[in-house]
Protein backbone atom coordinates (compact mmCIF):
# COMPACT_ATOMS: atom_id res chain seq x y z
CA UNK A 1 0.00 0.00 0.00
CA UNK A 2 1.07 3.81 -0.78
CA UNK A 3 0.02 6.80 -1.82
CA UNK A 4 1.45 9.20 -3.51
CA UNK A 5 1.22 12.74 -4.36
CA UNK A 6 1.79 15.30 -8.05
CA UNK A 7 0.24 18.15 -9.50
CA UNK A 8 -2.29 18.44 -11.77
CA UNK A 9 -2.56 22.22 -13.04
CA UNK A 10 -4.87 24.96 -11.22
CA UNK A 11 -8.46 25.62 -10.42
CA UNK A 12 -8.86 29.67 -10.27
CA UNK A 13 -5.08 30.51 -9.90
CA UNK A 14 -4.49 27.68 -7.15
CA UNK A 15 -2.72 24.41 -7.50
CA UNK A 16 -4.33 21.34 -7.80
CA UNK A 17 -2.98 18.29 -6.13
CA UNK A 18 -3.89 14.67 -7.04
CA UNK A 19 -3.07 11.92 -4.63
CA UNK A 20 -2.86 8.40 -5.84
CA UNK A 21 -3.60 5.68 -3.47
CA UNK A 22 -2.19 2.19 -4.34
CA UNK A 23 -2.69 -1.35 -3.37
CA UNK A 24 -1.07 -4.07 -3.31
CA UNK A 25 -2.59 -6.00 -6.80
CA UNK A 26 -1.49 -2.41 -8.50
CA UNK A 27 -5.19 -1.20 -7.81
CA UNK A 28 -4.41 2.84 -8.29
CA UNK A 29 -7.34 5.55 -7.14
CA UNK A 30 -6.55 8.90 -8.44
CA UNK A 31 -8.10 11.80 -5.76
CA UNK A 32 -8.32 15.18 -6.38
CA UNK A 33 -7.54 17.81 -4.03
CA UNK A 34 -9.91 20.12 -6.23
CA UNK A 35 -14.18 19.31 -5.61
CA UNK A 36 -12.63 15.68 -4.24
CA UNK A 37 -12.43 14.37 -7.59
CA UNK A 38 -12.33 10.54 -8.53
CA UNK A 39 -9.77 11.51 -11.49
CA UNK A 40 -8.96 7.62 -12.26
CA UNK A 41 -9.50 3.72 -10.96
CA UNK A 42 -6.96 2.25 -12.32
CA UNK A 43 -6.75 -1.63 -12.70
CA UNK A 44 -4.29 -4.37 -13.87
CA UNK A 45 -5.41 -5.85 -17.54
CA UNK A 46 -4.19 -9.47 -18.06
CA UNK A 47 -1.37 -8.63 -20.45
CA UNK A 48 0.14 -6.59 -17.75
CA UNK A 49 -1.17 -3.30 -18.87
CA UNK A 50 -3.45 -0.96 -16.95
CA UNK A 51 -7.17 -0.13 -17.68
CA UNK A 52 -9.37 2.44 -16.31
CA UNK A 53 -12.49 1.40 -14.86
CA UNK A 54 -14.29 5.37 -15.34
CA UNK A 55 -14.02 8.10 -17.42
CA UNK A 56 -10.69 9.82 -17.25
CA UNK A 57 -7.82 12.66 -18.18
CA UNK A 58 -5.07 13.87 -17.47
CA UNK A 59 -6.35 17.60 -18.35
CA UNK A 60 -7.68 19.51 -15.03
CA UNK A 61 -9.93 21.78 -17.75
CA UNK A 62 -11.68 18.13 -19.29
CA UNK A 63 -13.26 18.36 -15.57
CA UNK A 64 -13.79 22.07 -15.44
CA UNK A 65 -14.77 23.47 -19.09
CA UNK A 66 -18.02 21.73 -18.49
CA UNK A 67 -21.76 20.97 -16.67
CA UNK A 68 -20.98 17.45 -16.20
CA UNK A 69 -19.60 17.43 -12.29
CA UNK A 70 -17.39 14.39 -13.79
CA UNK A 71 -16.15 12.45 -10.87
CA UNK A 72 -17.03 14.83 -8.31
CA UNK A 73 -18.12 15.33 -4.75
CA UNK A 74 -21.43 16.66 -4.63
CA UNK A 75 -23.48 18.52 -1.99
CA UNK A 76 -24.46 19.43 0.52
CA UNK A 77 -27.79 18.17 -1.67
CA UNK A 78 -27.49 15.88 -4.85
CA UNK A 79 -30.14 16.12 -7.10
CA UNK A 80 -32.56 18.80 -7.42
CA UNK A 81 -34.84 20.77 -5.02
CA UNK A 82 -38.05 21.92 -6.26
CA UNK A 83 -38.11 25.44 -6.44
CA UNK A 84 -35.18 25.87 -4.69
CA UNK A 85 -37.18 26.53 -1.18
CA UNK A 86 -37.74 23.93 1.46
CA UNK A 87 -39.10 24.30 5.34
CA UNK A 88 -37.24 22.89 8.21
CA UNK A 89 -39.90 22.76 11.44
CA UNK A 90 -41.88 25.02 9.91
CA UNK A 91 -39.12 27.75 8.81
CA UNK A 92 -38.94 28.69 5.23
CA UNK A 93 -35.65 28.79 3.41
CA UNK A 94 -34.83 29.75 -0.14
CA UNK A 95 -31.68 28.89 -1.93
CA UNK A 96 -29.88 29.21 -5.20
CA UNK A 97 -32.07 28.28 -8.18
CA UNK A 98 -29.31 27.12 -10.87
CA UNK A 99 -31.63 25.18 -13.12
CA UNK A 100 -34.73 27.29 -13.80
CA UNK A 101 -36.40 27.49 -10.66
CA UNK A 102 -35.31 24.31 -9.11
CA UNK A 103 -32.10 24.19 -7.17
CA UNK A 104 -29.55 21.19 -8.64
CA UNK A 105 -26.82 19.52 -6.89
CA UNK A 106 -25.91 22.71 -4.14
CA UNK A 107 -26.23 25.45 -6.37
CA UNK A 108 -22.87 26.93 -8.37
CA UNK A 109 -21.34 27.08 -5.41
CA UNK A 110 -21.43 23.41 -4.52
CA UNK A 111 -19.00 20.74 -2.87
CA UNK A 112 -17.81 20.44 -6.49
CA UNK A 113 -16.63 24.56 -7.01
CA UNK A 114 -13.92 24.17 -4.17
CA UNK A 115 -10.30 22.94 -3.76
CA UNK A 116 -10.93 20.99 -0.07
CA UNK A 117 -8.41 20.91 2.54
CA UNK A 118 -6.35 17.57 2.75
CA UNK A 119 -6.35 16.70 6.44
CA UNK A 120 -4.83 13.55 6.59
CA UNK A 121 -3.86 10.65 4.34
CA UNK A 122 -2.58 7.65 6.04
CA UNK A 123 -1.34 3.87 5.01
CA UNK A 124 -1.30 0.36 7.15
CA UNK A 125 -0.77 -2.74 5.74
CA UNK A 126 -3.34 -3.07 4.42
CA UNK A 127 -5.52 0.23 3.73
CA UNK A 128 -4.20 3.31 2.02
CA UNK A 129 -6.39 6.46 2.97
CA UNK A 130 -6.87 10.20 2.72
CA UNK A 131 -9.43 12.25 4.57
CA UNK A 132 -10.52 15.62 2.68
CA UNK A 133 -12.82 18.16 4.82
CA UNK A 134 -14.43 21.68 3.23
CA UNK A 135 -16.62 24.06 5.58
CA UNK A 136 -19.24 26.05 3.78
CA UNK A 137 -21.62 28.94 5.28
CA UNK A 138 -24.33 30.50 3.85
CA UNK A 139 -22.59 33.41 2.22
CA UNK A 140 -20.65 30.85 0.00
CA UNK A 141 -23.63 28.79 -1.04
CA UNK A 142 -27.08 30.05 0.34
CA UNK A 143 -27.56 26.85 2.29
CA UNK A 144 -28.72 28.14 5.88
CA UNK A 145 -25.79 27.09 8.40
CA UNK A 146 -22.24 26.76 8.41
CA UNK A 147 -21.42 22.89 7.43
CA UNK A 148 -18.52 21.11 7.90
CA UNK A 149 -17.85 18.15 5.55
CA UNK A 150 -15.78 15.30 5.51
CA UNK A 151 -14.84 13.05 2.77
CA UNK A 152 -12.61 9.82 3.30
CA UNK A 153 -11.57 7.86 0.44
CA UNK A 154 -9.83 4.17 1.51
CA UNK A 155 -8.38 1.98 -1.09
CA UNK A 156 -7.82 -1.34 0.79
CA UNK A 157 -6.25 -4.84 -0.35
CA UNK A 158 -9.41 -6.60 -1.01
CA UNK A 159 -9.63 -4.15 -3.66
CA UNK A 160 -12.79 -2.39 -2.18
CA UNK A 161 -12.61 1.70 -2.28
CA UNK A 162 -14.62 3.07 0.08
CA UNK A 163 -15.82 7.10 0.32
CA UNK A 164 -17.45 7.95 3.95
CA UNK A 165 -18.96 11.19 4.48
CA UNK A 166 -19.46 13.01 7.24
CA UNK A 167 -21.24 16.62 8.38
CA UNK A 168 -22.02 18.50 11.26
CA UNK A 169 -23.80 22.27 11.03
CA UNK A 170 -24.05 24.62 13.43
CA UNK A 171 -27.75 25.42 12.34
CA UNK A 172 -30.39 23.24 10.46
CA UNK A 173 -29.61 22.43 7.20
CA UNK A 174 -29.72 19.47 4.74
CA UNK A 175 -27.40 17.06 3.54
CA UNK A 176 -27.31 14.58 1.13
CA UNK A 177 -24.25 13.85 -0.52
CA UNK A 178 -22.96 11.61 -3.58
CA UNK A 179 -20.08 11.12 -5.87
CA UNK A 180 -20.95 11.49 -9.41
CA UNK A 181 -18.20 9.33 -11.06
CA UNK A 182 -19.10 8.22 -14.60
CA UNK A 183 -18.05 4.67 -15.07
CA UNK A 184 -16.73 2.91 -18.64
CA UNK A 185 -14.57 0.02 -17.67
CA UNK A 186 -14.62 -1.02 -21.56
CA UNK A 187 -11.74 -0.68 -23.82
CA UNK A 188 -10.80 2.71 -24.58
CA UNK A 189 -12.02 2.26 -27.73
CA UNK A 190 -15.19 1.62 -27.25
CA UNK A 191 -17.20 5.19 -27.66
CA UNK A 192 -20.46 4.49 -25.73
CA UNK A 193 -21.49 2.03 -22.44
CA UNK A 194 -23.90 -0.24 -24.46
CA UNK A 195 -21.74 -3.50 -24.37
CA UNK A 196 -21.91 -3.25 -20.43
CA UNK A 197 -24.12 -5.07 -18.62
CA UNK A 198 -25.86 -3.24 -15.48
CA UNK A 199 -27.83 -4.71 -12.62
CA UNK A 200 -30.01 -2.88 -10.28
CA UNK A 201 -31.02 -3.82 -6.87
CA UNK A 202 -34.56 -1.81 -7.47
CA UNK A 203 -38.28 -2.96 -7.81
CA UNK A 204 -39.49 0.86 -8.87
CA UNK A 205 -38.26 4.29 -10.18
CA UNK A 206 -39.72 7.69 -9.45
CA UNK A 207 -42.03 9.04 -11.59
CA UNK A 208 -40.85 13.46 -12.28
CA UNK A 209 -42.16 16.26 -13.61
CA UNK A 210 -40.89 17.58 -16.60
CA UNK A 211 -37.68 19.84 -14.48
CA UNK A 212 -37.22 16.13 -13.01
CA UNK A 213 -38.92 16.74 -10.06
CA UNK A 214 -40.25 13.73 -8.40
CA UNK A 215 -44.04 14.00 -8.31
CA UNK A 216 -43.91 11.66 -5.19
CA UNK A 217 -45.63 8.71 -7.38
CA UNK A 218 -43.04 5.21 -7.49
CA UNK A 219 -43.16 3.07 -10.96
CA UNK A 220 -42.56 -0.85 -10.91
CA UNK A 221 -39.37 -0.85 -13.04
CA UNK A 222 -40.98 -4.50 -14.46
CA UNK A 223 -41.63 -4.35 -18.32
CA UNK A 224 -39.99 -1.50 -18.61
CA UNK A 225 -36.48 -0.09 -19.72
CA UNK A 226 -35.77 0.58 -16.04
CA UNK A 227 -35.90 -2.95 -14.73
CA UNK A 228 -31.97 -3.87 -13.95
CA UNK A 229 -33.01 -6.43 -11.92
CA UNK A 230 -31.34 -9.27 -14.10
CA UNK A 231 -27.94 -8.07 -15.80
CA UNK A 232 -29.14 -6.43 -18.68
CA UNK A 233 -26.69 -4.99 -21.90
CA UNK A 234 -27.18 -1.16 -21.46
CA UNK A 235 -27.52 -0.87 -25.53
CA UNK A 236 -30.47 -2.70 -25.09
CA UNK A 237 -31.93 -0.72 -22.50
CA UNK A 238 -31.18 2.64 -23.93
CA UNK A 239 -32.27 1.41 -27.19
CA UNK A 240 -35.68 2.01 -25.20
CA UNK A 241 -34.99 5.22 -24.64
CA UNK A 242 -34.18 6.50 -27.67
CA UNK A 243 -37.45 8.11 -27.76
CA UNK A 244 -37.35 10.43 -25.01
CA UNK A 245 -36.57 13.37 -24.77
CA UNK A 246 -33.48 12.47 -23.00
CA UNK A 247 -32.61 10.08 -25.22
CA UNK A 248 -31.30 8.42 -22.21
CA UNK A 249 -31.39 8.16 -18.27
CA UNK A 250 -31.14 10.59 -16.22
CA UNK A 251 -33.68 9.02 -13.63
CA UNK A 252 -33.98 7.91 -9.78
CA UNK A 253 -34.15 3.94 -9.06
CA UNK A 254 -35.44 2.88 -5.52
CA UNK A 255 -32.89 0.91 -4.09
CA UNK A 256 -32.30 -1.55 -1.17
CA UNK A 257 -29.46 -0.21 0.77
CA UNK A 258 -27.01 -2.45 2.01
CA UNK A 259 -23.12 -2.45 2.34
CA UNK A 260 -22.67 -6.38 2.27
CA UNK A 261 -25.30 -7.40 -0.58
CA UNK A 262 -24.72 -5.45 -4.11
CA UNK A 263 -26.70 -2.38 -5.35
CA UNK A 264 -25.79 -2.13 -8.31
CA UNK A 265 -22.84 -4.13 -10.41
CA UNK A 266 -21.67 -2.91 -13.58
CA UNK A 267 -19.21 -5.26 -15.55
CA UNK A 268 -17.74 -5.21 -18.75
CA UNK A 269 -18.27 -9.06 -20.56
CA UNK A 270 -15.40 -8.50 -23.43
CA UNK A 271 -12.57 -7.79 -20.38
CA UNK A 272 -14.13 -8.97 -17.41
CA UNK A 273 -13.79 -5.95 -15.88
CA UNK A 274 -16.50 -5.24 -13.14
CA UNK A 275 -17.69 -2.66 -10.68
CA UNK A 276 -20.11 -3.46 -7.79
CA UNK A 277 -21.91 -0.56 -5.98
CA UNK A 278 -22.55 -0.60 -2.03
CA UNK A 279 -24.38 2.00 -0.33
CA UNK A 280 -26.56 2.66 3.17
CA UNK A 281 -28.91 5.09 1.43
CA UNK A 282 -32.46 4.51 -0.99
CA UNK A 283 -31.37 5.85 -3.86
CA UNK A 284 -29.27 5.40 -7.74
CA UNK A 285 -29.40 8.19 -9.92
CA UNK A 286 -28.16 7.09 -13.48
CA UNK A 287 -27.08 9.65 -15.91
CA UNK A 288 -26.19 8.31 -19.63
CA UNK A 289 -24.49 11.59 -20.27
CA UNK A 290 -27.03 12.19 -22.96
CA UNK A 291 -25.49 15.47 -25.16
CA UNK A 292 -22.06 16.20 -26.44
CA UNK A 293 -19.17 18.44 -25.47
CA UNK A 294 -16.00 19.27 -26.04
CA UNK A 295 -14.20 17.98 -23.31
CA UNK A 296 -12.18 14.62 -24.29
CA UNK A 297 -11.67 12.18 -21.97
CA UNK A 298 -10.18 8.29 -22.23
CA UNK A 299 -13.06 7.00 -24.38
CA UNK A 300 -13.13 10.16 -26.93
CA UNK A 301 -15.14 14.01 -27.18
CA UNK A 302 -17.94 13.79 -25.07
CA UNK A 303 -21.64 12.32 -26.70
CA UNK A 304 -23.95 10.69 -25.61
CA UNK A 305 -24.06 7.60 -23.83
CA UNK A 306 -20.07 7.61 -23.33
CA UNK A 307 -20.45 6.96 -19.37
CA UNK A 308 -22.86 6.43 -17.09
CA UNK A 309 -22.84 7.99 -13.80
CA UNK A 310 -23.85 6.13 -10.87
CA UNK A 311 -24.75 8.70 -7.58
CA UNK A 312 -25.94 6.62 -4.73
CA UNK A 313 -27.85 9.05 -2.20
CA UNK A 314 -31.28 9.28 -0.94
CA UNK A 315 -33.92 10.05 -2.90
CA UNK A 316 -34.04 13.06 -4.75
CA UNK A 317 -36.56 16.20 -3.46
CA UNK A 318 -36.60 13.83 0.09
CA UNK A 319 -37.04 17.10 1.91
CA UNK A 320 -40.50 17.87 -0.07
CA UNK A 321 -41.37 14.27 0.51
CA UNK A 322 -41.09 12.65 4.13
CA UNK A 323 -41.19 9.15 3.09
CA UNK A 324 -38.65 9.50 0.94
CA UNK A 325 -35.68 9.82 4.33
CA UNK A 326 -34.49 12.79 6.26
CA UNK A 327 -32.06 14.39 4.89
CA UNK A 328 -32.01 17.41 7.25
CA UNK A 329 -28.85 18.02 9.55
CA UNK A 330 -29.35 19.57 12.92
CA UNK A 331 -26.62 21.34 15.12
CA UNK A 332 -24.94 19.64 17.55
CA UNK A 333 -25.38 15.99 15.06
CA UNK A 334 -23.31 14.67 12.81
CA UNK A 335 -24.55 12.39 9.98
CA UNK A 336 -22.58 9.53 8.11
CA UNK A 337 -22.55 8.38 4.77
CA UNK A 338 -20.80 5.64 3.34
CA UNK A 339 -20.72 4.37 -0.32
CA UNK A 340 -18.40 1.30 -2.07
CA UNK A 341 -17.01 0.26 -4.88
CA UNK A 342 -15.42 -3.34 -5.28
CA UNK A 343 -13.78 -4.10 -8.13
CA UNK A 344 -12.83 -7.01 -10.40
CA UNK A 345 -10.39 -7.02 -13.51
Amino acid sequence: MNITKVPFGTYQNKPVTKYVLTNDHGIQAGILDFAGLLQSFKVPTKDGGKADMILTTENLDDFTNNGFCTNRLIGRVAGRIADGQFEIDGKEYHVEQNEGKNTLHGGTNGFYSYIWNVDSTNVTDNEASITLSLTLTEEMDTFPGKIHVTATYTLDNDDNLTLKFGATSDADTLFNPTNHTYWNMAKASAKTVDQLKLYVNSKNHLAVDDGKIPTGEKLANEGTPFDFSTPTRLGDALEGMASTKENGFDDIWEVEPSLTKPVATLEDPESGRKMTLYSDRNALIMYTMNSDDPAVYNHGEVHPHLGIAMEAQTLSDAIHHPEFGDITLYPNEEKNYTIKWHVEY
